[in-house]
């Protein structure tokens, strides 16, 4: 399996590969139509609070705009025949609706155009709906209809968006004798907002290709642990096929052999069923061994976890092992660095189980003559077995694998101890269950160590 993001074939067949590329392309569409999704609602978002805090803004300023010039009118005039008096300096481009009115006048900029960079519209109308004056720009064909809510959005003849702000003029006595209303065009704020919308867009697009090329990686990173446990579990399987295969071979061999026989004597008969004990012992410890495996990777049998003195288990072990051990030739030491009792806390039996694999591991690749040596140290807050050989060693390619299932150093020999490949394996899930870990260091011809080392309690 590559590290670049791609999925490598490996001994999958074409047909496999496919599934595998259809399903890491339907996961990178998933991926991109997520954060597409995600994006665009959040351009969306932007978008409109920009437009939001834009416009909020505009209004404001038309308000103020509107306040200014309505406090002004106010003070001087309380009837619509008085709008002549108007001080020109407010308003010097007042157009009363008796007069012809050619638009804003050139000249010295009156206190509006001082104050505010925009231009506005400015409108008196009685409440019968009746245009009094106007002022500042003046929009064709917008409308003048009653009633004068106090903000209107509305559109000229050309299809030109306006704000309007309408405030009532009242007179001395409070009576409304005509209504201000003071507007601007939207025209600069939606050309804004267009440079806005397609900033947005092109952003979007933009992402849209980095998350799908991001997706696409990422999907190979999400299938790369599925691929690899599919091609495991495929491995295995075959694996697991082939060595049930050859005592079953064997077992068949024997009994048609037997079978063709016309008569058989007691001693064949003992030969035989001596033949068919053996390869069933060897199937039923292959079993155990595959369905031990099974339910320590799925965690379907919980750890009885208990302080355990590892100088008592250590001690068990090598009694056990002792007579095949002398039955190989081999010397079987124990060494104690510590004469404090070294507790650790976990499932006793499964401790057990790992240790005497890798003892029994040991003795298989020593040859007659060898030694093999248990020593328990602890290293501040870590307990640490260490189980040495000097049989024939692991070399480095090899000790890249020692750990797979099935796998072997020397399979003849193994073979002929009766070792399925599934001792280390076994040991290594142990190791994994007790937050522990379990190394490796060998030379060829000069032996190997197994370092297995886990918490030890105070």
């Amino acid at each position: 399996m590559k590290s670049s993001g791609k999925l490598s074939v490996g001994p999958a067949s074409g047909a496999q590969y496919q599934l595998f590329r259809r399903s890491r392309l339907r996961l990178a569409i998933w991926y991109a139509g997520v954060m597409g999704t995600i994006l665009t609602l959040l351009g969306l978002g932007v978008y409109q609070a920009i437009a939001h805090a834009h416009e909020v803004t505009i209004d404001r300023e038309i308000k103020s705009v509107a306040d200014a010039v309505h406090d002004a009118i106010e003070a001087t005039v309380s009837s619509p025949g008085q709008l002549s008096r108007v001080p020109p300096q407010l308003l010097p481009d007042l157009c009363l609706s008796a007069e012809t009115c050619l638009g804003p006048q050139n000249g010295p900029p009156h206190r509006l155009q001082r104050t505010y960079q925009y231009d506005y519209y400015i409108r008196i109308v009685d409440p019968a709906s009746r245009l009094l004056a106007t002022g500042g720009i003046r929009p064709e064909g917008l409308p003048v209809t009653a009633p004068f809510p106090p903000w209107q959005a509305l559109q000229d003849e050309k299809g030109q968006d306006y704000h309007q702000v309408a405030l009532a003029l009242e007179n001395e006595s409070q009576e409304v004798w005509a209504y201000l209303m003071v507007g601007r065009s939207f025209q600069d704020f939606d050309q804004y907002l267009s440079s806005v919308r397609w900033s947005l867009l092109l952003g979007l697009l933009l992402s849209l290709a980095l998350v799908t090329a991001a997706s696409w990686w990422l999907s190979a990173l999400a299938m790369r642990p599925i691929y690899q446990s599919y091609y495991q579990i495929q491995q295995f399987t075959a694996d697991a096929a082939h060595e049930l295969r050859t005592p079953l071979a064997a077992i068949r061999a024997t009994a048609e052999s037997v079978l063709r026989l016309p008569h058989i004597s007691d001693k064949e008969a003992q030969e035989t069923l001596t033949v068919v004990n053996r390869q069933s012992q060897r199937l039923t410890t292959l079993v155990s061994d595959l369905l031990l495996l099974s339910r320590l990777d799925s965690k379907q049998r919980p750890l009885v976890k208990s302080a355990c003195c590892l100088q008592d288990l250590i001690s068990d072990i090598v009694e056990e092992m002792a007579a095949f051990a002398i039955a190989e030739e081999i010397a079987l030491a124990i060494d104690f660095q510590t004469q404090v009792p070294v507790v650790v806390f976990g499932d006793e039996e499964q401790l057990y189980r790992l240790v005497l694999n890798l003892v029994n591991n040991a003795i298989t690749y020593t040859p007659a003559g060898g030694q093999v040596t248990l020593t328990l140290k602890r290293k501040q807050q870590q307990a640490l077995v260490l189980v040495s050989d000097n049989g024939i060693g692991i070399s480095l390619e090899q000790q890249a694998k020692i750990f797979d299932r099935f796998y072997r150093v020397d399979a003849a020999r193994a073979g002929q101890a009766g070792n399925s490949g599934l001792g280390l394996a076994i040991a290594q899930s142990i190791a994994k269950s007790h937050s522990g870990s379990l190394t490796v260091a060998s030379q060829l011809k000069q032996g190997s160590t197994f370092a297995f080392s886990l918490p030890a309690l105070p």
